[in-house]
């Protein structure tokens, strides 16, 4: 998998290129990932116009697709499938995964809520809900759908930063098209340039005004402590991958087979 030139839209990524068994690939330009899509402007984005997307899945929550609204290519359609929903109904509150900006904000705040490995434990937490809870298994039932539908064109989906939610997504897709667990974490861990990139004037004036580093790249960063969590989760509620998606995600074979017959080239 490569990064997909982009000036308008952050942490672009084709699945296309991603190395399967018996010396085969995914197939390229039919599903990608990013960040958000609120500066993408196609007239100042020929790599990104060429691509031709014709179906954006969103996974962000209400709050954020309101902060900061997609601008859909014209033509494609957009469907809105928050992964965390059930976890702010159950917290009450916003996960990390949710609120970087809010929580770079206050260097104070940020080492009473994140320090000490708390930032970590709750990236972990989060992961685990991206397995088991209903709005999860329902964003990404959708995305295994979609992207086995011819007709649905070249694909994009994204969260905010387009590194945990749609890490978790690449990780679900690429595992079901054969990838071994070496790829799946290195095209995981590979998003950390970009969103650092994305991410570093916050970073700056976050440092710049007393906060721990460490806390910064536990928020901005991916690790693979994090994916692990996933995978874990996976591995002690359904034992593999295949059922986790048969069971969990209520996706039938049949849409596997599907899957694997588009991507697979």
């Amino acid at each position: 998998m490569t990064a997909t030139p982009s000036t308008t839209v952050a942490n672009l990524r084709d699945l296309g290129g991603t190395p399967l068994p018996g010396g085969r690939t995914v197939r390229s330009g039919l599903v990608l990932r990013s960040g958000q899509l609120d500066r993408l402007d196609l007239d100042a984005d020929p790599a990104v116009a060429a691509l031709g997307v014709r179906t954006v899945i969103d996974f962000r929550t209400d709050a954020e697709r309101a902060d900061h609204p997609d601008r859909i290519p014209a033509g494609a359609r957009l469907l809105v499938a928050d992964v965390l929903a059930d976890k702010l109904r159950e917290a009450g509150k916003k996960p990390a995964a949710a609120q970087l900006k809010d929580l770079l904000s206050d260097p104070v705040v940020a080492e009473e809520h994140l320090g000490g490995g708390k930032a970590q434990a709750l990236f972990a937490d989060t992961y685990r809900s991206f397995v088991h809870s209903g709005s999860a298994q329902a964003a990404y039932r959708l995305l295994l759908t979609e992207a086995a539908d011819p007709q649905a064109g070249p694909l994009l989906f994204h969260c905010t930063a387009g590194k945990d939610r749609t890490g978790w997504g690449a990780t679900v897709v690429l595992a079901l098209l054969g990838a071994d667990g070496a790829t799946l974490m290195a095209e995981y861990l590979s998003v950390n340039p970009a969103v650092k990139q994305a991410f570093a004037p916050m970073i700056e004036g976050f440092t710049a005004a007393g906060g721990n580093p460490d806390i910064a790249l536990a928020l901005i960063g991916v690790f693979p402590s994090y994916l692990e969590a996933a995978l874990d989760e996976v591995e002690t509620r359904y034992g593999s991958m295949e059922k986790y998606v048969r069971e969990g995600l209520g996706v039938a074979d049949e849409t596997v087979e599907a899957l694997r017959a588009r991507l697979v080239g």
